[in-house]
């Protein structure tokens, strides 16, 4: 998933988390959405230099879907027991006038920030990289398959094809 940020407000996230909103069209949380482009829009109002998207890894956990306006849950889910939120795309929402899909997590312990998606400035987004390559390394997670070390190292290793230094967890390479 995605989430767009101010430029300003990047390293504290990277280093101290997410903070939850007080309120939006879902109540209170932390809003990202599966869609880059919407995440592209935000923060509304900003110019694009000033503009950063990460792309984020969730535990979603329990999700409430919110299909319609005035749904009965759209700002009480989390009281219900769903730890995340969901708008999906084109469900006819009054406000969401894009008709992009949007979530909304309770939890901001559930998003783990893996790459900087989208910076204008490239020196700023090779530094944000770093410092997300940082963090996690001191998280205890593996900077290539993104999973927890805990268990034990992941041992890198040479890619048979290409050469290149890979995580034998990983998802896919090519």
């Amino acid at each position: 998933m995605y989430h767009g940020t101010h430029l300003k407000h990047a390293k504290v996230i990277i280093t101290q988390g997410f903070q939850r909103s007080t309120d939006g069209l879902l109540g209170a949380g932390v809003y990202i959405s599966r869609n880059i482009e919407k995440a592209k829009c935000y923060p509304l109002n900003v110019d694009k230099k000033d503009k950063v998207v990460f792309k984020l890894r969730v535990q979603v956990g329990k999700v409430k879907k919110i299909d319609c306006d005035n749904h009965p849950m759209q700002k009480s889910w989390h009281q219900n027991g769903y730890d995340c939120a969901w708008v999906p795309p084109n469900c006819g929402i009054s406000t969401i006038k894009s008709g992009r899909e949007e979530d909304c997590v309770w939890d901001p312990s559930r998003i783990t920030i893996v790459d900087v998606a989208c910076c204008m400035d490239d020196s700023t987004r090779a530094d944000l990289r770093k410092l997300v390559k940082s963090q996690r390394r001191a998280e205890g997670v593996c900077n290539r398959c993104h999973q927890d070390e805990s268990s034990g190292l992941h041992p890198i290793q040479s890619c048979w094809e290409c050469g290149k230094d890979i995580c034998p967890f990983q998802h896919k390479h090519f």
